[in-house]
């Protein structure tokens, strides 16, 4: 890596570039840079000896500063990429001007532009006022490539500079060019042939001077622009002077490859004489290909991605066409991605790219939307029935088994459709639409197809509504407990609680569980809430246990995603480490939809917990389709008789019946039981003489603040509940 200063210079200086326009060229790549990498601001910088001047740029203000403050100074300094995830953290940028002032620069990655004897003249970089958690490897390579395209025009440019100088000096820069340099006199003789053309072209200065210049191209082509080419071996005019073209070049060996040359043209001794410059240009091919996958492939599937989708709908709208539009979802994918790992999960994807290809034909298009998730355009079907049919054709084809080597994975799929322009006339209209009627179609119970209504949107604004709260509320720490006391039936002591999340809305007031859990639960901080809410229970509980109230439990809900998350054992043995409450103090309470997806690692997880000391709760037992198989299956302590009997165990012998046999049931299997929804004396009195040893409900006490509970139950302090730390 050179380092002499004057040297490196005068390497910038050969490029005469420090004042010139912007190259229309080179702010097409930094254009590129800025959407392929998502970055607000990127732009080609060279550095001269007291300044730092801003050649082309996309998203920033700044022409030059001081070359003593600039983060490129650093870079040219270095052999690689420069990556700064937070200035304001790097002891090296935190007062920088750039950083603690516009344009207030907080993520900076840049690359040293390097000319080929070694001297870093400049960089391409990327810069924005918001940190970044990572700029991983596939972006470094990405950066890097696109450096390689602005080095490849810079040389044209510093070529091309020094054909403008003296013949002797452009000789002498001619031959230590990476590009192929050659001259040629009137009559299209090669009278100068540099040692990179040697290189490319396979034919020594001694074979090549006095030759026609068609020895540059293979004798089939030369028409088009190679024949233009060979005019000058005639003594004609080309088209070619002053413009660069790609063309195919001939190896002496008789090899074939892309090249990008540059024909200009002067007068000597009254002659007149061309000059070339020419570059294989093979390897950028490579790159732009490259470069044209990353910004309209999906990488994993090599479906269009969803810029090419958003751009293909607005396409069919233009044109005036009816379209349908389809969105997918693999129901099931999660689960085998969870019990087989990402290697199976994405060749599921593959499979599955594949299969919708083959069913939506030439004339559709297929995209990737993201994880699970596709959409298909079919223009030209404005009937609702033709995209109901086309949905369960596709439903069928993604419902057939996967093969992944000795593995077979079987899933189903659920499909929302929107029509053009039926249900809306913009892109994004139509998308939401088909997403709304997915999720629909999800919660009617999956494997079949929705087709969008208007009530879908009023639904699906609400819920969108309801995530953007949930999100605020994270940020802002509105959610709270409640605790309803549990008690025994003999003689109504206290013996624990059940700890309830709420939503202490800023405008809506206290939010029961029913008008968010449901939104919660599929969305992606259902773990780390419920992470929260477990360790906030556990330290009241033990708060209380420390002034005296003894034995007392505290019940803890989970949810389906803390097992998904696959650190609930770890987590729950962190939370008792740290609070200090024993493990027989806690109880988990499960649901059905939980045991019912016959995941191994549930049951795992639970035998875990149950180790640890800690009680397993079947929560509305009876309610559903759990088997009593499941009784032998999960190691639970206790069943929680469902208010929905308690509440007609007086007047309705089918639920008395129900409520008597669950006790019994308990009793069998060694297990505890507690009744939910008691409000009535004479519910408590009939639970008691069926032997029903706990409940909880109304007559006890409703679901409370931890103040109110310590003033009810006069239990010593209240544990204040930290705010919700959502861990990454």
């Amino acid at each position: 890596m050179q380092t002499d200063e004057e040297a490196r210079l005068r390497a910038l200086a050969e490029h005469e570039i420090l004042d010139a326009d912007p190259d229309p060229s080179l702010t097409h790549i930094v254009e590129l840079a800025a959407r392929l990498l998502g970055a607000p601001a990127a732009f080609v910088s060279f550095v001269d000896r007291d300044r730092q001047v801003f050649h082309t740029k996309t998203g920033l203000s700044l022409c030059e500063t001081n070359r003593d403050i600039a983060f490129c100074a650093r870079t040219i300094a270095q052999a690689g990429i420069l990556v700064v995830l937070d200035a304001t953290k790097d002891p090296r940028f935190h007062d920088n001007p750039l950083v603690i002032g516009a344009p207030f620069i907080r993520f900076y990655a840049g690359v040293p532009l390097r000319t080929g004897d070694g001297h870093a003249i400049g960089t391409l970089c990327l810069a924005g006022p918001k940190s970044r958690r990572a700029f991983t490897g596939r972006d470094k390579r990405i950066l890097t490539d696109l450096a390689r395209l602005v080095l490849d025009r810079l040389e044209l440019r510093r070529v091309e500079a020094a054909r403008r100088a003296t013949q002797s000096r452009f000789e002498h820069i001619a031959d230590t060019s990476s590009d192929a340099i050659i001259c040629a006199d009137a009559l299209g003789r090669v009278s100068f042939w540099s040692a990179a053309a040697k290189h490319l072209f396979g034919h020594t200065a001694a074979e090549a001077l006095g030759q026609s210049i068609a020895i540059l191209v293979p004798e089939r082509m030369r028409g088009g622009n190679e024949g233009a080419l060979c005019q000058i071996s005639c003594g004609g005019v080309t088209g070619l002077i002053g413009r660069t073209v790609e063309l195919t070049g001939c190896h002496k060996d008789g090899r074939e490859f892309p090249v990008e040359l540059s024909l200009s043209t002067w007068t000597e001794n009254g002659h007149a004489a061309f000059g070339l410059i020419v570059r294989d240009v093979s390897q950028r091919h490579v790159v732009e290909k490259r470069l044209f996958q990353l910004a309209h492939l999906d990488a994993l599937t090599e479906l269009p991605n969803r810029a090419v989708l958003r751009g293909r709908i607005e396409a069919v709208i233009l044109e005036g066409c009816p379209a349908a539009v389809l969105m997918l979802d693999l129901d099931g994918f999660k689960e085998v991605n969870d019990a087989h790992g990402h290697a199976v999960g994405d060749a599921v994807l593959r499979q599955a790219a594949c299969r919708l290809r083959d069913c939506i034909g030439p004339k559709g298009i297929v995209a990737r939307f993201g994880g699970d998730e596709f959409a298909v355009v079919l223009p030209d079907v404005g009937d609702p029935l033709v995209a109901i049919a086309k949905g369960q054709e596709l439903i069928d084809a993604l419902s057939e088994p996967y093969w992944i080597e000795d593995l077979v994975v079987r899933l189903g799929a659920s499909v929302g459709a929107a029509l053009s322009p039926a249900h809306g006339v913009r892109e994004d209209e139509l998308l939401a639409c088909a997403d709304a009627a997915l999720y629909r179609a999800k919660a009617d119970g999956r494997g079949r197809v929705c087709l969008f209504t208007p009530v879908l949107r009023e639904v699906a604004q609400r819920e969108r509504a309801c995530r953007d709260g949930l999100r605020r509320a994270i940020e802002h720490g509105e959610f709270v407990l409640h605790y309803q006391p549990q008690v025994d039936l003999t003689d109504g002591a206290l013996v624990g609680a059940e700890a309830l999340i709420r939503w202490q809305h800023p405008e809506l007031g206290l939010l029961m569980p029913a008008a968010f859990l449901e939104v919660l639960d599929n969305g992606p901080d259902a773990a780390r809430i419920g992470d929260w809410v477990l360790h906030a229970a556990c330290a009241q509980a033990q708060a209380w246990r420390h002034d005296g109230l003894r034995p007392f439990r505290i019940g803890v809900n989970l949810c389906a995603a803390q097992f998904r998350d696959g650190r609930l054992v770890e987590q729950v043995a962190a939370t008792l480490a740290e609070t200090g409450l024993p493990a027989h103090a806690l109880e988990l309470e499960i649901t059905e939809t939980i045991i019912l997806r016959h995941d191994p690692g549930v049951v795992a997880a639970l035998q875990a917990l149950r180790a640890m000391g800690v009680g397993i709760a079947f929560d509305d037992y009876g309610t559903g389709y759990a088997s009593l198989s499941l009784l032998k299956r999960f190691p639970l302590t206790r069943l929680k008789i469902d208010r929905s009997f308690v509440s007609g165990l007086c007047a309705n012998r089918q639920d008395a019946a129900v409520v008597r046999a669950v006790i019994n049931l308990s009793r069998s299997f060694g297990l505890e039981v507690i009744a939910e929804g008691v409000e009535t004396e004479e519910q408590h009195q009939r639970l008691l003489a069926k032997g029903c040893q706990e409940a909880q409900g109304y007559l006890f006490g409703r679901p409370m603040p931890a103040a109110e509970f310590i003033s009810r139950f006069k239990v010593g302090k209240q544990y204040m509940d930290p705010p919700l730390q959502l861990r990454s």
